[in-house]
């Protein structure tokens, strides 16, 4: 079972030992901790209970007082789930480090595309290698006229259609400063995957190339939506 980590925080809580952020946390999660406020109204009494000792009385029984501890117990406690804390952090971030690396090798769902700049010489690292050559079409706006225009490309496969797109975000928008985009591929019998997806402000010119499932038997048309879904720009493959 997972221990509280302020487990450690109420006797100074209580004492009122805990820094003004550190006891606002608290009281915030006394909200929804039921172990934490048990723990805090079995000690709740003793403040008042400490306040009603009378010190001359006490003087005349109890020994000269030892150093005090508490000040020494609550760093200790305050060291304590620091420490705790900072484990938490670690394996928190080795366990998306491996779910990370576990996705990249077996994949996780349809991969997103990211966008890249328009390059004459090819895609990122192969800087003076011409890339294969694509006749692109224009895609048509479903409504009015928005704001971005694309032209694409397909290329047939033995696994499905490799789609090359160039895009550009017209620079004066009512979408605000930037907007995220999706294309999606439309198969038989109303079927529909998510090539790529991409955040672009206005003035950007984009260009990636993303694959579907979809034979160029299959494949009926590829649409440019808004994050919401709402289509911008379609192709009819002929």
């Amino acid at each position: 079972m997972t221990r509280c980590e302020f487990a450690y925080d109420d006797g100074a809580y209580v004492l009122g030992a805990l820094a003004p952020a550190e006891r606002a946390a608290y009281e915030r999660h006394l909200g929804g901790c039921a172990s934490c406020r048990e723990a805090v109204a079995e000690i709740a009494v003793l403040p008042g209970l400490l306040g009603r000792l009378d010190p001359a009385g006490l003087e005349q029984i109890l020994p000269p007082p030892a150093p005090p501890r508490v000040p020494a117990l609550l760093d200790e406690a305050r060291k304590r789930r620091r420490r705790e804390r900072a484990a938490d952090r670690r394996r928190y971030a080795l366990t998306t480090l491996a779910a990370a690396g576990l996705a990249l090798l077996v994949g996780v769902g349809a991969a997103v595309v990211l966008p890249r700049p328009v390059s004459p010489s090819g895609p990122p690292g192969t800087q003076g290698t011409p890339a294969p050559q694509v006749s692109m079409v224009a895609m048509r706006p479903v409504a009015a006229a928005g704001p971005v225009h694309a032209d694409l490309g397909l290329t047939g496969t033995k696994w499905g259609t490799e789609v090359t797109m160039r895009c550009g975000y017209d620079a004066r928008t009512s979408y605000g400063k930037a907007y995220p985009f999706r294309l999606v591929a439309r198969g038989p019998n109303g079927a529909s995957e998510q090539i790529g997806s991409w955040l672009a402000a206005p003035g950007d010119d984009l260009s990636f190339t993303g694959a579907t499932r979809f034979t160029d038997a299959e494949l009926v048309s590829v649409e440019l939506q808004k994050a919401d879904g709402t289509p911008l720009l379609t192709y009819a493959v002929p």
